[in-house]
Order: structure tokens, then C-alpha cells, then sequence
């Protein structure tokens, strides 16, 4: 027997010990046969928030391509296995195309403040970077996708990925992983032109945003704009596919088309889907037509 073939089958057996680990609903959402590895630390502690997931493709012909699933939950609630349930249509379907699925968490802001968010996302992908030959996964072709605060952290990580922005990273040094494809639920993207739309009180005094930010946006437009995705679009950003439902009463829909003409600006690719009558999150994201958005998304820029 081949040597591969031996180690391939122990990563079947160990992975199979891991997915014990994970809540049976959220087992019951791939495909039979996924590989699953869990509660996997990507940094040189013992927090559970800087752990992750990955679920691997059955059939190992090649490497997967990777995709990054960023919960959402007002950067102060949540887990990794956050929003798959509302997702189960397109979440089943990457596994069964083919793609790596890696859902991380990372820290929230009511114990670490910005930018600690966005530097767990990229120590995240950075680990798997690293370590991809461990898990059959294909390095050169990585995406993000987020939903909500997670949406934010996927459009953060595709805009700013070429930008040498030190404070992004967690030992102040760029890593050489590429972003190759953002895909953005109903993100916020522009803290400033957010905080404008809410009243006062609200905007200033108890919104996610100034807990976030450790600072009222409207006090400290600096940090707002070093926080904010539309900040660093330029030519040079992967391409972008982005939902947002047309009765959001929490992320305004406008946030989505400013980032989407921003980066049409660029000359970067965006595709800006308004979906009907949906609110923030929720199931009427999980549909074939969107499930078939991103798989073709994905095929066509990971693949």
C-alpha cells in the first residue's frame, strides 16, 4: 500500500474522532463522507476563540480549493459554526463542488477591540496557509465568505489583502496568502456612512460599531476610516459578490451598493444581488439561485 494511501487513511480515522466533537445538526448539514477536523488552534494560546474547523471534501483527487466561513453576531456573539443552518442550501453544496470549508472564530469586541477581529481572520488563513499540505488543501486558491460582522471581515480581508497594513496582522508582518474571491452578506461597510444613518442616541451611545471601534465613530472618523473596507478598494482587490436583502432594518442596503460602486470604480468585479423582501439574515438566503451564485463565484475564480 502506498505510503499516501496509508496516511490518507489515518487522516479519515483521526478526522473521523474529531467530528465527534461536533454538534450532530451541524454534521447533518455535509454531504456523507465530509471530512471534519474541529476546535483546531490557530494561534500559540489556549483561546477557544482563536480555534477553527475544517470540513474536507470525501473524495480526495486533488487539493481542495479553500473557503473561509466568518460568522457574523455584532463582532460580540457567535461561533464557528454560525449561520450554517440558515446556510444549509449553499454550505452542503461547497462540499459537494469540490470546495474546503474552514469556519473560524475569533475574538469579540466586548474583550479585544479592532483591529483584533481582522487580525484573527488573517492569523486564521495564514495557519491554513501553512499547513495546507496537512489537510489536502489548495493554498493558491482561497476565498472568504461572511455573513453580517462576518460579512464585514470577509469584505476587510478581500480589500485590505494587498495593502501593507501592519496593524492587520498579529506579529505586524503581511503574510503571503492571496484572497482570490470575497463574498459579503449584508456587511456593513463604511462605518461612517453607517453611523449617519441611525439616530443619535443609538448611533453614538449603544451601536456594535462604537464597541467594536472602543470609540464613537462620529468622535473618532479616524478609526472609523481605518476600519472600514472602503477605505483600502483598489485595482488591484479580488472580485467580489455581495447580498443584502432589500427590508434590512440593521445593516442598511446602501452600505452594500456603496461598497459594490466603489469597487466598480476600481474596475474590480462586483456583483451586487438585492434579494426580496429579506431582512438581516435569515432564510430566504438559503435558495438554490443563490446557493448557484456563489458556486459558479467560486468556480470561476478558485478553480
Amino acid at each position: 500500500m502506498k505510503k499516501s494511501t496509508v496516511f490518507l487513511l489515518f487522516l479519515i480515522s483521526f478526522a473521523g474522532k474529531l467530528a465527534a466533537q461536533i454538534p450532530a445538526n451541524i454534521q447533518n448539514l455535509f454531504p456523507q463522507g465530509t471530512i471534519m477536523y474541529t476546535t483546531i488552534p490557530y494561534a500559540s494560546d489556549s483561546l477557544v476563540k482563536h480555534t477553527l474547523d475544517i470540513y474536507v471534501p470525501a473524495k480526495h483527487g486533488k487539493k481542495s480549493p479553500l473557503v473561509i466561513w466568518i460568522h457574523g453576531g455584532g463582532w460580540r456573539q457567535g461561533d464557528k459554526y454560525g449561520d450554517m443552518e440558515n446556510m444549509k442550501t449553499t454550505i452542503n453544496a461547497l462540499l459537494a463542488n469540490g470546495f474546503a470549508v474552514a469556519s473560524i472564530n475569533y475574538r469579540y469586541s466586548t474583550t479585544a477591540i479592532f483591529p483584533a477581529q481582522i487580525q484573527d481572520c488573517n492569523q486564521a488563513v495564514d495557519f491554513l496557509y501553512k499547513n495546507s499540505e496537512k489537510y489536502f488543501l489548495d493554498k493558491d486558491n482561497i476565498a472568504v465568505i461572511g455573513f453580517s460582522a462576518g460579512g464585514y471581515l470577509a469584505s476587510l480581508m478581500g480589500t485590505s489583502n494587498n495593502n501593507n497594513n501592519e496593524a492587520f496582522y498579529f506579529n505586524k508582518k503581511q503574510p503571503v496568502f492571496k484572497i482570490k474571491g470575497a463574498i459579503d452578506f449584508y456587511g456593513p461597510s463604511d462605518f461612517i456612512a453607517r453611523i449617519g444613518s441611525m439616530p443619535l442616541d443609538e448611533g453614538e451611545q449603544k451601536s456594535t460599531s462604537t464597541a467594536l471601534l472602543g470609540a464613537q465613530p462620529l468622535l473618532r472618523p479616524d478609526l472609523a476610516k481605518i476600519a472600514s473596507p472602503t477605505t483600502y478598494v483598489d485595482k488591484n482587490d479580488p472580485p467580489f459578490l455581495i447580498f443584502h436583502g432589500d427590508k434590512d432594518q440593521t445593516v442598511p442596503i446602501t452600505l452594500s451598493k456603496l461598497l459594490d460602486s466603489y469597487l466598480k470604480l476600481a474596475n474590480v468585479q462586483s456583483d451586487f444581488v438585492i434579494v426580496p423582501n429579506a431582512q438581516h439574515g435569515g432564510t430566504l438566503f438559503n435558495t438554490e439561485d443563490i446557493k448557484n451564485k456563489i458556486i459558479v463565484f467560486l468556480n470561476t475564480h478558485l478553480k
